[in-house]
């Protein structure tokens, strides 16, 4: 029989116990929440006030409905108050020891049959639960933050919780209009567990002054889609908590990316916390404020002291998606356009694949007939290097194999006039191998526009240690008036982009390989708990699993970190033909 859940009682009334109390009420259940003191009690009813009273004036909540909430609340400063509770979620700050000892007193008050759970983010749930006498009552229950609006709830079962236990609260989370996911106790669960060694892979590369904390933050907006870059997103969570969560992590697994960065524990001492405190790595008009504000750190948009290049004609190398998309889109911005290929066969059908893409923009009214007409009049086909002899800025796309790029550099450093940039849209390679094949080192710089060219915001502005101020400058210039966002960084495997997405996706990749939950069940908490456009197996199948694994290859022979080591599951999927989408089968099948 299962067990009925129609009273159920909350321990901690802070911003996630509020945000419970809330999706509770609203389900129509009895809840009886306990706070440690009167201030603890009204602060959490500004949270519940402040939350309903916008549900309403949003119209997903009315006026009478907001009462009856309301109605189904009750409050105390006595665990004792929760004796007939059905199930306690405790819902308290990320401390074993206070956990374990308000989970030893709720034993003591409630019936026999009663559920204890834990909204713990990273702790072990057997050692919360072990100090009780019924440690198969004890279950983990993370909802995430804002509870009302993310859907995800990661149910944690320990190695001696009933299965009937889980049952029960998989179908509580149900009736509540959540997505249950159950996995196994270990620290960091899913989510956690492949979010926060990103989010502090990101603050190690601040630390080291590798990018800025905007340019961090903006290639994983602009080049992942992600709703927040990682060093905004620690802001949100608090400095405080994203420590303890990887000092539990690593204490757990001993693997040096759990070990946090230095600089969170420097942070934190000094008192800054994030949003919480009105500082973090960013400065907001006020404590618990979403604006940001001008500080020290914010940088100017384009520094005045140093000369640009003057830039009019450009070259593009290649033939493929990602040259004839950079051809678009610096044609439509006005630039004379030169595209060299093998053949003039080959160039004449690049320059067919960019009237496509223009006919396409024509057909949905976002470009006139005159337009494209006059796009297409900048473009020029040509087969020999010297052809691009009077160009201002030559924009290399050809395949991502070093040799072959070596020889188109120098190639163009034979024909190319005095001043002009060379520019290589590698994504992995080093951009000062490609750079020493010519006798013009200081000209070379690194322009990785995403794919499609036309539609992503991100250009990644990578100089090496000999690109000169005034070449980088040009180039984020040119970005700019292409209408792009770009970002600058040095010249390191990975640059900013990949050097954060693929330990992330090997991650997920490792979990899958060690059974600790589903491909299904990973890809829909990042989804759903981290609000990310794609899970990381659906996007290894459209990345190409193959393409995948060599940048991972990259990051691990460049770094030599034994955490950034490919999954074996990765490699054998590669070797057995399995590559994604592109050959129908990879994590999943495709039709």
């Amino acid at each position: 029989m299962a067990r009925e859940i129609n009273t159920v009682g909350v321990v901690g009334f802070g911003t996630m116990g509020a945000g419970i109390v809330e999706v509770l009420a609203r389900t129509g259940l009895v809840v009886k929440v306990v706070e440690v003191d009167a201030a603890g009690v009204e602060r959490g009813l500004g949270h519940l006030e402040h939350s309903t009273q916008r549900a309403v004036k949003r119209e997903k909540l009315t006026a009478d409905e907001k009462v009856a909430l309301e109605a189904r609340i009750t409050t105390s400063l006595d665990l004792g108050s929760l004796a007939d509770c059905d199930l306690v979620i405790e819902a308290v700050p990320e401390n074993v020891e206070l956990k374990a000892r308000i989970f030893k007193e709720l034993d003591g008050v409630l019936k026999p049959e009663a559920i204890i759970a834990s909204n713990t983010s990273s702790l072990s749930i057997t050692e919360i639960g072990v100090v009780t006498k019924r440690p198969g009552k004890v279950v983990g229950l993370h909802f995430f933050n804002p509870t009302q609006v993310l859907k995800l709830v990661e149910v944690v079962r320990t190695v001696v919780t009933e299965p009937d236990v889980i049952t029960d609260v998989v179908a509580f989370t149900e009736r509540l209009g959540k997505s249950p996911v159950v996995i196994g106790d270990r620290a960091g669960f899913i989510a956690n567990a492949l979010l926060f060694p990103y989010l502090n892979h990101a603050v190690k590369m601040l630390e080291s002054k590798y990018a800025t904390r905007e340019d961090l933050d903006a290639a994983m907006r602009y080049g992942c889609g992600y709703p927040m870059g990682p060093l905004a997103l620690l802001d949100l969570i608090g400095l405080d908590t994203a420590y303890e969560i990887l000092d539990t992590m690593y204490h757990q697994s001993r693997n040096r990316l759990h070990s946090p960065a230095p600089l969170l524990k420097q942070m934190i001492t000094a008192g800054l916390l994030g949003r919480k405190s009105g500082r973090g790595f960013y400065t907001y008009d006020g404590p618990d404020s979403p604006v940001v504000v001008e500080d020290v750190h914010t940088p100017s948009e384009v520094d005045s002291s140093v000369q640009t290049r003057e830039v009019q004609r450009v070259g593009v190398i290649g033939t493929g998606t990602m040259a004839t998309g950079i051809v678009e889109v610096f044609a439509k911005r006005g630039y004379d356009v030169v595209l060299r290929a093998r053949s003039l066969d080959k160039a004449e059908k690049a320059i067919g694949a960019v009237r496509k893409s223009l006919e396409r923009a024509v057909s949905k009214g976002r470009l006139s007939e005159q337009d494209r007409d006059a796009t297409l009049a900048r473009i020029s086909p040509a087969v020999e290097f010297v052809e691009l002899a009077d160009c201002d800025l030559v924009v290399e796309a050809v395949a991502e194999e070093i040799g072959i790029k070596k020889e188109v550099f120098a190639a163009l450093d034979e024909v190319c006039k005095p001043g002009a940039v060379l520019a290589t849209t590698t994504s992995s390679l080093p951009v000062i191998e490609v750079a020493a094949a010519t006798g013009r080192p200081a000209d070379v710089v690194g322009l990785h526009f995403f794919n499609p060219a036309q539609v992503m915001k991100l250009v990644e502005v990578v100089e090496t240690i000999s690109t000169g101020a005034d070449v980088v400058a040009t180039a984020r210039k040119i970005c700019l008036d292409l209408g792009k966002h770009p970002v600058h960084c040095g010249d390191v495997a990975g640059f900013i982009v990949n050097a954060l997405l693929f330990p992330y996706l090997n991650d997920a990749v490792k979990m899958l390989e060690a059974h600790y939950a589903e491909a299904d069940d990973i890809d829909n908490a990042m989804k759903v708990g981290c609000g990310l456009p794609m899970g990381p197996f659906a996007l290894l199948d459209v990345v190409g699993l193959d393409v995948s694994l060599a940048i991972e290859r990259t990051l691990y022979n460049e770094f030599r970190e034994p955490g950034f080591a490919p999954a074996p599951l990765l490699e054998h999927l590669v070797t057995a033909g399995r590559l994604g989408r592109k050959t129908g089968k990879g994590f999943r099948d495709y039709s």
